[in-house]
């Protein structure tokens, strides 16, 4: 159903899975002690793994998912870094409302640089296209502006909307958050690649 691989100018999305992506090579990402882990943590919904147990549970259940067609969760390779892991995207499903959500987090080394744009066109394209759905949302914490900036650019170049905020809707330790959500429908997505 989900394409394994998905190719970009400059960038390389692959099934994340333990075949693609051993758990003791995520760990060193995104285990307590790598490199920015809680900064990189700070607005995702998932806390530093603690140990390499954590973060073979991890790729055990997205393989789930995938499988089941809930999830489609790809790893992000920068061919400009010689097809470095520079992160993770995916895209959540909600088969009974023909919706999707884009989640995405990357390694300090490469925030800034448009992938989370780049990649955005492509599950757009995967969601509209290929799957049929209707709507795709996307969302940031409050105060996650590096998020904010890069969600209003890939929205609006697709021609979505912003709907308004959540109040006190994510849970992350002992704080509430609020969460700002966007959306872009079919029509608006066609739209606008007519346009452009």
């Amino acid at each position: 159903m989900f394409p394994t691989e998905i190719d970009t100018d400059r960038l390389r999305l692959v099934r994340c899975c333990r075949e693609n992506l051993p758990a003791r090579e995520l760990y060193r990402y995104i285990g307590h002690d790598a490199p920015n882990a809680d900064e990189l943590s700070r607005y995702t919904m998932w806390d530093p793994h603690r140990t390499l147990k954590e973060a073979h549970d991890y790729l055990t259940d997205i393989e789930a998912q995938w499988n089941e067609r809930e999830q489609a969760t790809y790893i992000v390779h920068s061919k400009e870094a010689g097809d470095e892991f520079a992160g993770v995207t995916n895209l959540h499903l909600g088969w009974k409302r023909r919706s999707a959500e884009l989640g995405i987090w990357l390694r300090k080394p490469y925030w800034g640089r448009g992938y989370s744009g780049e990649r955005a066109a492509a599950l757009l394209e995967l969601a509209f296209e290929r799957l049929g759905l209707k709507l795709v949302g996307a969302a940031h914490q409050d105060g996650n502006e590096k998020s904010r900036q890069a969600i209003e650019r890939y929205i609006d170049e697709h021609g979505g909307q912003y709907d308004g905020v959540l109040r006190n809707w994510i849970l992350k330790g002992d704080e509430v958050r609020d969460l700002h959500r966007y959306t872009v429908s079919w029509e608006q997505y066609e739209e606008a690649r007519q346009s452009a």
